[in-house]
């Protein structure tokens, strides 16, 4: 398997757990004291870090810093957006579309070279 697939896949994933600890106790954990959820989301937050150290120390040799930095962020849109809507029932907006085409110009630019 590739360089560049290994990288996105873990950070796919990782980003997963990332969304669900910075997000997910919004849904369920309104009625608990904040320092509750910051405890759960520091234990998803441990799983979003076992696949992005990997993700990221695989991808390094192959791909630069700002490489890197910028695909993680297209990822996280990407994951974050089906999130929103299936997760916390948020509606789909078309301001999504245009941030996804912003990241979609950011990662042609960084990978241009």
């Amino acid at each position: 398997m590739s360089v560049y697939v290994q990288t996105v896949l873990l950070l796919t994933i990782s980003n997963v757990f990332m969304t669900f600890a910075w997000y997910g106790h919004l849904r369920h954990l309104g009625h608990r004291p904040w320092y509750v959820a910051a405890v759960l989301s520091w234990s998803v937050a441990l799983f979003e870090y076992l696949f992005q150290v990997p993700a990221n120390r695989i991808g390094f040799g192959t791909m630069s810093l700002a490489q890197l930095k910028i695909l993680q962020e297209a990822i996280t849109l990407s994951v974050f957006v089906p999130f929103a809507m299936l997760y916390m029932k948020e509606s789909f907006k078309l301001d999504y579309l245009w941030a996804g085409l912003c990241l979609l110009g950011a990662v042609y630019f960084i990978f241009r070279s």
